[in-house]
């Protein structure tokens, strides 16, 4: 009976550490992320690392460039949305192949971004200019598709 007691306490031990291990790895990959609060979606914890997903606006930045009347491109995009991340590892790139400032917005987290924005699917990349919506291209494409779309529209 002792060495049961004492092979379940060990377990439970185990099983303590885990959880705190885990708990403080969550912890430390969420100081100073780009959406300043700790009250995030597992799937946008998990990209918090990823070097395709460093651009990140939120809301509030979004809507003071566009009150302020400024040019933005905006990639909206989801982490739980298969065609985003296929479109992710193309459209990074080639922005910043292009010297395009491509702010990211997670409608995953930001869900009021739907109404807000018109957006009807993901992905979704938006150029605004002075403010104002001049062109979207929407879904999955081809690399030409979206360099065309950044040369008609952001250079």
């Amino acid at each position: 009976m002792k060495k049961i007691i004492i092979f379940l306490a060990a377990v439970v031990s185990i099983f303590i550490v885990i959880v705190l291990v885990t708990n403080m790895q969550k912890n430390q990959k969420l100081e100073n992320n780009p959406y300043q609060t700790k009250d995030l979606k597992p799937e946008t914890i998990d990209q918090l690392d990823d070097p395709l997903y460093q651009n990140i606006i939120l809301p509030d930045e979004l809507n003071a460039k566009l009150d302020n009347k400024e040019d933005v491109t905006v990639y909206f995009f989801s982490p739980v949305c298969s065609y985003c991340n296929k479109t992710t590892p193309i459209v990074s790139p080639l922005a910043e192949e292009m010297d395009i400032d491509l702010v990211q917005l997670n409608v995953w987290e930001f869900e009021e971004a739907w109404d807000d924005y018109n957006l009807e699917v993901t992905p979704v990349i938006i150029h605004y200019e002075n403010g104002k919506e001049k062109d979207r291209i929407t879904g999955y494409g081809e690399k030409e598709a979206f360099e065309n779309f950044f040369k008609e529209n952001v250079k």
